[in-house]
Formats: C-alpha cells, sequence, structure tokens
C-alpha cells in the first residue's frame, strides 16, 4: 500500500474512534441484534463497545430466546467485545426491571457511554418506551433496523453472511418442526402469511452461530426441545401462551 494512501486509512480510523459516539448495544444472541452490530460498525458514528444481555438468573438463559449464556459468552469471545450482563428472576416486575436496567445504565454511563442501539424494527410502543427511559438516564438512543421492511431485512442477514437458527416458537403461530430452521430466503418460502419475517411480533427466536465479524464460528448443536407454557398477564388474552423451545448446547 503507497504510504500516503496508508497515512489516509490511519488517520480515517484516528478520526472514528475519537469522533464516534460510544454505545452499548441490546444484545439478545439473535440475528436482528446482530444485524444492528453490523449496520452500526458500517456507519461509522457508533463504537459499539459493549452488549446487554437479559438473562434468566435462576436458569443463566438469555431472556425470551432460552439461549444458555455460555452460548453468549462464546458470541462476545469472538466478537471481542464485553459484556454488561443484567441478571433478573424469571418473573421480574416492572419496577424490578427498570431499578437493574438504571443500574447498568448508570455503571456503563462511567465507562463513557452515552448511547443504547437496538434491533427494533416496528414497534412503536416500545421504542417510545425505551426513548423515554433513556432520555432520563441521560442515553440517547439509537434503531439501525427501524422501519425498514422484515422482508428485505432477512434477505440483507444472509448476504451480509450472519448465520442464525430459529430456537425459539410461539406454537400460536408457528409448530415445532420450525426449531432449527436457517434463516434465508429458503425460511421466507414457508412462513405462513401472518408471521412476520422476522417474527418481530414474538412469532420466533433465533441463536446467531456465524458472522462476518466472528473470529470463528460458534461451535454448536441442538439438544432437548421443550414446550413450556406462560399464562397471560394482566390485560391479555385469556389464553395461556405455548412456546416450544430447541436448546443450544456447545459442540466439541
Amino acid at each position: 500500500m503507497p504510504n500516503a494512501l496508508l497515512c489516509d486509512v490511519v488517520l480515517h480510523v484516528y478520526f472514528l474512534l475519537i469522533c464516534a459516539m460510544n454505545t452499548v448495544l441490546n444484545w439478545s444472541s439473535g440475528k436482528d441484534a446482530a444485524l444492528a452490530f453490523h449496520l452500526l460498525r458500517q456507519d461509522g458514528q457508533y463504537n459499539v463497545k459493549s452488549l446487554l444481555p437479559t438473562i434468566n438468573a435462576e436458569h443463566d438463559r438469555i431472556v425470551m430466546h432460552g439461549v444458555r449464556e455460555e452460548m453468549l459468552d462464546m458470541q462476545a469471545e469472538r466478537m471481542s467485545i464485553s459484556l454488561k450482563k443484567i441478571h433478573l428472576p424469571a418473573s421480574p416486575d416492572h419496577e424490578l426491571y427498570n431499578n437493574a436496567m438504571q443500574q447498568a445504565l448508570d455503571e456503563l454511563r462511567i465507562d463513557g457511554i452515552t448511547c443504547s442501539a437496538f434491533g427494533d424494527i416496528h414497534l412503536e410502543d416500545l421504542k417510545q418506551y425505551r426513548e423515554n427511559q433513556l432520555k432520563e438516564a441521560g442515553f440517547e438512543a439509537v434503531f439501525p433496523l427501524w422501519r425498514r421492511d422484515t422482508r428485505e431485512l432477512v434477505r440483507l442477514v444472509e448476504e451480509t453472511g450472519i448465520e442464525a437458527v430459529i430456537v425459539c416458537v410461539n406454537e400460536k403461530y408457528l409448530g415445532k418442526e420450525f426449531l432449527g430452521r436457517k434463516i434465508g430466503s429458503a425460511l421466507l418460502a414457508d412462513l405462513p402469511e401472518r408471521v412476520d419475517p422476522c417474527g418481530e411480533y414474538g412469532e420466533f427466536h433465533t441463536f446467531v452461530y456465524d458472522a462476518p465479524y466472528f473470529s470463528s464460528p460458534v461451535p454448536w448443536k441442538s439438544g432437548d426441545v421443550v414446550r413450556k407454557v406462560y399464562p397471560a398477564g394482566a390485560g391479555e388474552a385469556t389464553w395461556d401462551k405455548g412456546f416450544w423451545f430447541m436448546d443450544v448446547l456447545p459442540a466439541g
């Protein structure tokens, strides 16, 4: 590489490091968070310094996705990025959740992080809730996937080289035969019309085992498939919420 070009590259990288906003990415171990990370890296305005997952402390698994904490650790290791874990009981109330999140944000702000990123796409009420909470904490909120077409996002996941499989399905929308299916164009052809291609409304959740920014793929194998039922909360429909989970285990 010519010296002048090398100098330009070094100056560009230096500029990004000193000007980019230090950011924490809310991390679920799934495809949306992984794609958000990819887009934030491309943008250049954000320096993602930490991942923020919520973990069920009673079972050492990521909330909703049911992925083991050790698999989360393997992802972060391959991304060379730190984890700021929030451990919660199985059914935390709203106040407990908010207090735990506030404590985590306070600690992140001490480390110079003032921006929080999310993989949300269409849920307006959730976006407003996050923005309001973060504003009170002195954080800026950023949503790299916001309002983008979810079919196109699935194709972008595939084109980017993010590899993810379905590990949880809401049985109201999908059968357990979708567990283990890889995210990509082939899956789009098989999803029922009422299911969002990204599972934005909780129809399914995923686990990412490889991405362009992983130093190597996460070695994994499928474990037991189990069904769990969660009673409807206050103000929700009377039917119980049944979910199928595929356990993801480290391989080798």
